[in-house]
């Protein structure tokens, strides 16, 4: 059973009907508890950093969620669930994140002619070729993105593919057991549906 935790922030919705397309039976879970008895978890999310680690401090997941991943629980976050990975974000400074991942994330510079968010369709540029999650997905395969904040690793071997808007950015993130992707594969059609069942097959 695949755990997609619901904190609050994001269309939790979408993510799990991509899943259950490619076969898995899936639960929504906002609890402590709920992680404790999962073999694979999602943590999806759009919205602000801030109210998101609010939201996880206050159900007790913030903790759950470091404790799963330490114990080597296979979790899989995206976008903003990607962020929160992080140890901290520009869009919030006095916000601590659950820091699985050593960096911090940051907005795209105001630049002539680069649209803020960055919206809409872009390219995969593969860095490791050893990483589970990118099998079978060809370099500059085309995913979904909609985000004005990227992460910026301190450990750029955790780069697992990387994009450019603007300049490079990091869009998957990969450390044992441990993935974040930047786009919304539930949005990336057939690429995020190679995407998400590699990581179910994990």
């Amino acid at each position: 059973m695949v755990l997609i935790i619901d904190y609050g922030m994001g269309n939790i919705h979408s993510v799990q009907k991509a899943i259950e397309a490619v076969g898995q039976k899936t639960i929504v879970g906002n609890s402590p508890s709920d992680l404790q008895k999962a073999k694979k978890v999602v943590f999806p999310g759009v919205g602000a950093f801030s109210d998101a680690m609010a939201n996880l401090k206050e159900t007790g997941l913030a903790q759950a969620i470091t404790d799963y991943i330490q114990k080597g629980g296979m979790l899989l976050g995206i976008c903003l669930g990607m962020q929160l990975l992080f140890e901290e974000s520009e869009e919030s400074p006095d916000t601590t994140g659950l820091g699985i991942f050593n960096g911090r994330v940051v907005r795209f510079l105001q630049k002539k002619d680069l649209k803020i968010p960055h919206m809409g369709w872009n390219q995969l540029k593969i860095v490791k070729n050893d990483c589970p999650l990118l099998s079978g997905i060809n370099p500059g395969s085309f995913v979904y993105f909609c985000h004005s904040f990227y992460p910026d690793p301190k450990d750029k071997d955790i780069i697992a593919a990387s994009t450019e808007h603007g300049r490079d950015f990091a869009s998957v993130v990969w450390k044992g057991n441990c993935f974040g992707v930047q786009f919304h594969p539930e949005k990336s059609q057939s690429v995020g549906r190679i995407i998400l069942n590699n990581f179910l097959k994990l």
